[in-house]
Formats: C-alpha cells, structure tokens, sequence
C-alpha cells in the first residue's frame, strides 16, 4: 500500500480544554494530546506499513500555507482528531474533504465537544482520553482497510456527486526559480547538473511535476540514461502514466539498438521493456492523440525491425532467405502501417512501412522458393504476394499525400523540417530508377542535417544494400554520403576525485601537511595511469580546484593528456578566497592557469543556497557541491566511472567533505580508489 499520511490535531501535553458531564455542566481538564499521537497514532501508522508527520513540523519549519496544502492535498490517508472544536483541525478538515474523495480518517476522545452537524454520520473512532493505546489495533485495522475502499468518505464529494477529483500533481506548483535553474543547465547542456537538481527535487512534494520537467529536457538532449533513471522513478508510482510509458519505450529502444552488437540478450531484454510500455500506451490510453498512436506504433514496428536485422546481419550467403522468412520482418511492416493507419499525416510510419514492403516484395521475386515454402500451397503464397504488391502502390500513394501535405503546411509557416526532406529523399529511393537523380535528392536533403540525421539515413540504405533491394540507388546515395565520424564510438569513462587541502596553518592534526606533496602526486599519478589502463576508449577527468590533491589531479591529467573539467561550487573569486589562498601565492597561480586553461562550470553564484532549496535546512553548499560533480561523473552509469579518493579515513572538517563524496559513490555503484593519506 502506499505510506504518505498527514496527521492533523490539535497540540499540547498539558492542554486546558473544556468537558461537559452526561448533565451538560462544564469543567477544565488537562488534556494531553501529543500522547494520542505517540501511544496510538503512530504506533498504528508503524504496524500499517505508513509514514509522515504533521502540521507541527510545518509549523517549525516557517512554511505554513505552501507545505500544509500540499500535505493535505497529497497525503494517501489523513489522520483527523476531532475530539475538540479546534479552529485550525476543522479548517485543515474542510480543505482535505474538498480536495480529495478518500481516504480521510477520523479519530475523537468520548465525552468531549459534540461532533459537528455537517460530518455527523461519517465513521470515527473514539478512543480513552487517559488510555488512547487501547484501540489500537482498531485504527491498525482501519488503516490498513481505508485506502482499498471504494466509499468516498469526503461530504463534499457525497454531495457534489459529479465533482471530480484534481488531479493532484497539476496543483502542486514548481518554484520558478528551481525551472529557471532547469532551464539555463539544459540550455548549457549541463547533464550532470540536470541529475542533481532532478535528485534535489525529491525533497520536496512537487518533484513529480519537476522530474517531469527535468526528464523532458534530458529526452531533448539525448542525455537517454539520465532519462531513464527519471522515467522509471515516475512510474514507480504511476505504472501506466502515459508520458512516462511513452518515454521509457523510445529511451528502451535506443539502449537496445546500442547493446545489439555487444550484448544481444540485453539488447533483446531492452527491446521487451519497450515493447510492454508501448502495450501500457495503447491499451490504457485509446483516449490519446491520433498522433501519439501513431508513433506508439512505429516504435513497436521499429523494435521489431531491430530484432529483424539480428536475425539476418550475420547470415552469411543466406541473408536475404533469412531475412525474407523472418517473422519479425511482417510483424515490424505490420505495426508502421498500423501507425500510418492511426494518422494519414504520420509520415515517419508511412515511409517505414513502404520501405518494409518493399524488402518483401522485392525478395520474395527475387527467393521465389524461399517465399513459397511459407505457405500452405504455391497458389496461396503467389496471390499473398500479389496483394502484397497491390497494397504497396496504395501505400506509395498514401505516403506521397503524408509528404507533400506537409510540404505545404511548412511553406505556408514559412518553416523547414530535415526530416520531411530526408523522407522525401527515401520515397524517391523506393519509388525511382534513377541512381543519380536519388543520390542528388539525398545531398540537397542532408546539406543542413545533423550528423545523427545522417547517420541514420546511412544505416537505412546499408540496410537495402546488404540485401539487394534497389541496389543502385542506395549504392548511388551511400557514394556521395560522407559518413559519420566517430558514430560507433564507445561511452565516455569519467575519471573524479575528491580529496583532502592543504592544511591550514596552525592545524592541530596535520592531515595533508604541505611536504608530503611531491609524495601525494606521486600516488595520485599511479592511480591514474593504473585506471587509465584499464579503460578502452576516451577517458574525461572531473575535480574541483582546491589547493591540494584538486589541484594536484589537474595538473597530473593536463600532464598525461587526459581532457579534465574543473568543477567549482562558487565562483572563482569566492571559491580562491575559501579553498586556496591560505596556502599561499604559488597555489593561487596554479589555480588560475588551471582556471584560464580548462573548461569550467560553476554552481551557485553564492556560498547560499539558491532561494528554492533552503527549505532544505539539513543541507549546505558543499554537500550540494559534491553530488553535482558525482551526477556530472556518472552521465554513463557507475561502471563508467571511477572516484579517486585521498582519503585519511576520517570524519571530515565539516558538511561535504571526502568522506560525504566516497559515502555517495559507493550508493550508486561507482567504483572507489582510495588513496589512504596516512599511508602517504
């Protein structure tokens, strides 16, 4: 079940409230509230498998109105002690009972104030005013039982039968200074810095919207395994949520078309992840745009063209029978024309599914035996082909509409679409005889592409090349293509380290002392190179630029020729002040060529934390610190990264410290070298 649960009650231990004997005739007991809480309430929320707390620690925490509405609005079960005519529990009742239709949960002591008319009628528990423990295992029993009831229990809902519930997370708003920060690291294309505020979002009751927001512009940026980790989170909670199905089904499959050629059974496993989320997008939701349909079903046929090219790539001589008698080659056909049928103006589909029939009308003439054996009789593979040959030039026709109605829509808007002219090029390449004319459409098409545009327009042609299909043309066009540099390269391994300063003067336990420098160096190189040498491919180096082992790792990687990236929590004036200039001119100097040399990114413009997170009271600058230069680290997951720590095994001097970065690291599965100071 889900655990958010909002206590809402009256305070005090040794509170003077008024009780009226079975005569009407009043008097003062002291009533002691915060023991309802501790013998009963909790203890129940504990058993029920909840969590959460109450209006008390917004009260501590200054933000009264923002946090108390979003409780009241969020919680699964809120938790109502009526026992009094207290002003703040009724108010913060009503505004439960007009926003949510469940699962509100009433307790009251007996013999105090009379329930009020309006929820008279509506299920409470009564407990002992001096032994409220006693019915305990009825709220255990209540709790457990409220949030799978279908009873609304909210009179405002019982009276406003058509009233409808809000969604919740549309009401929950996202400070505009956290969106801000969003928007200016993705326009910077900071992936690491997205990561962390994606994280800083979970302290609060908006990180859903936020990780939305987040996640969308980590999918504009093909930052996909960054994505990923968003989109999963998101559905945690909402298993068919239909953005975050529909992410996680583009984000899955392009993980799988990576994988293929190194690990098959990942890539397979991959490509059924997407598959299921594209099963949650059109069965849950027949509700949504054409055009979305429509792209759930591309991406189904292009999962299963994916698994098509795996069957036959390394076939041999007997690639084309392979592919031809394939069943994911009609099942990939089937599911793009499927798209195209949901949406007559979804070209992307249409095309795919015209080239897809053509591979099989164009192997089947040329593998007539291979065509034939998948039928019952001759007869009924040859009549299947020749309905096959008929829908193609329906299909032709079809998609040439798709095309040049977009075409027009464009030019009244006075736009362009790259993908629209690269489409057009591949229908002329299915539909033309003319190698020439095809190879001078596809170079107009790519003169303003991307280089991800033309390496997918190289893959595409390869793929009819290596099977005979209009083999001229795709010859023709792949002639004049310059192909993509560096396309298969394999991922970034992020080398980061975090270690101790120089000490300062007067320090009462020495821990970097300033002698033991050139030894220090000496051990941080050894653990670079010794990494280095296991990892196959482009190695980036990521470190702050304080005096000591910081400083010392840049230099060491300017050194061996390995690119680095200076990280650093203030700006670098602030940040000399605090990290640098008490041990001297020399390292100031070394600070700033380092500074005027390297890329470098800086966090915050102050040592504050921005507006946004200092609600976050148990958090400082370095802390934050610390996780944005380990989320900028791990852009390739933890095996694609290794934490170099000079570490004395300590606690550290103060909040973020070594100890804090090694503690994070190992949480995420990054791999940990620790270079022990005291043995330096």
């Amino acid at each position: 079940m889900k655990g958010k649960i909002f206590i809402v009650r009256p305070f005090g231990n040794n509170r003077p409230v008024i009780k009226r004997d079975k005569d009407g005739n009043p008097a003062i007991v002291f009533f002691d509230f915060d023991k309802v809480e501790t013998d009963l309430i909790l203890p129940a929320m504990k058993a029920a498998g909840l969590e959460g707390g109450t209006t008390q620690k917004i009260f501590e925490a200054g933000e009264i109105k923002e946090d108390m509405f979003s409780e009241l609005l969020l919680a699964d079960i809120v938790i109502a002690d009526i026992t009094i005519h207290n002003a703040n529990v009724f108010y913060e009742l009503g505004i439960r009972h007009a926003l949510r239709s469940k699962t509100t949960v009433l307790i009251k002591c007996r013999g105090f104030d009379e329930t009020p008319f309006d929820i008279i009628g509506y299920r409470y528990i009564d407990y002992d005013k001096d032994n409220p423990g006693a019915v305990l295992t009825t709220l255990i029993t209540f709790l457990k039982n409220s949030p799978s009831s279908i009873k609304n229990d909210s009179p405002v809902f019982n009276m406003l039968p058509k009233l409808e519930q809000p969604e919740t997370e549309k009401f929950l708003a996202v400070p505009a200074d956290f969106l801000e920060e969003v928007s200016i690291a993705s326009g910077s294309r900071q992936i690491g810095k997205l990561t962390l505020l994606a994280q800083e979002a979970g302290f609060f009751a908006w990180e859903k919207p936020a990780l939305r927001f987040i996640g969308e512009e980590l999918f504009k940026l093909k930052a996909i395994e960054a994505g990923q980790v968003i989109w999963e989170k998101i559905l945690e909670e909402y298993p068919d949520d239909f953005q975050a199905n529909d992410r996680l089904a583009t984000i899955y499959q392009r993980l799988a078309e990576t994988e293929m050629a190194t690990n098959t059974a990942e890539a397979v496993e991959l490509l059924t992840a997407s598959d299921l989320a594209i099963e949650s997008l059109l069965n849950n939701h027949p509700e949504a745009e054409k055009s979305k349909r429509a792209e759930a079903y591309a991406l189904k046929g292009r999962n299963a063209k994916t698994r098509w090219i795996n069957t036959w790539e390394n076939a041999g001589a007997d690639k084309a029978v392979t592919a031809l008698q394939s069943v994911f080659l009609e099942t990939a056909y089937k599911n793009y024309e499927n798209g195209f049928y949901e949406d007559l103006n979804h070209f992307y589909s249409g095309i795919n599914a015209l080239g897809l029939l053509t591979v099989i009308t164009k192997l089947a003439e040329q593998n007539p035996d291979a065509w034939l054996c998948c039928f019952s009789t001759d007869e009924e593979g040859n009549e299947n082909l020749e309905a096959k040959k008929l829908k193609l030039q329906e299909l032709a026709a079809g998609v040439q509409l798709a095309i040049d109605a977009e075409k027009k829509r464009l030019l009244l808007q006075n736009k362009t679409n790259v993908w629209l002219d690269i489409t057009e090029a591949d229908f002329i390449s299915l539909t033309s005889n003319r190698p020439v004319r095809v190879a001078a459409i596809y170079k107009k098409a790519l003169e303003n592409a991307e280089d991800f545009n033309r390496d997918a327009v190289i893959k595409q042609l390869k793929i009819y090349r290596e099977l005979n299909i209009l083999a001229d043309n795709m010859q023709a066009v792949l002639n004049v293509i310059e192909p993509v540099a560096g396309s298969t390269e394999t991922k970034t391994h992020y080398l980061l380290f975090t270690g101790h300063m120089i000490d300062k003067p007067g320090r009462k336990e020495p821990r970097f002392p300033k002698e033991k420098e050139a030894a220090v160096r000496e051990k941080i190189k050894e653990k670079i190179l010794e990494e280095k040498s296991k990892i196959n491919g482009r190695v980036i180096g990521i470190a702050g630029g304080a005096c000591g082992g910081d400083i010392l790792f840049q230099e060491l990687c300017t050194e061996l020729g390995i690119e680095t990236q200076l990280l650093l929590a203030v700006p670098a004036d602030i940040f000399k002040t605090e990290s640098v200039a008490f041990a001297g001119t020399d390292w100031i100097e070394r600070f700033n060529n380092l500074y005027q040399t390297l890329p470098h990114q800086t966090l915050c413009d102050t040592k504050n934390l921005p507006a946004w997170l200092q609600k976050k009271t148990d958090f400082t600058i370095w802390e934050r610190n610390n996780l944005w230069k380990l989320n900028s680290a791990l852009l390739n997951g933890g095996m694609k990264m290794s934490l170099i720590a000079l570490w004395d095994g300590q606690v550290g001097d103060g909040a973020g410290g070594t100890e804090h970065m090694i503690k994070q690291a190992n949480e995420r599965g990054a791999k940990v070298i620790v270079i022990d100071m005291r043995e330096v």
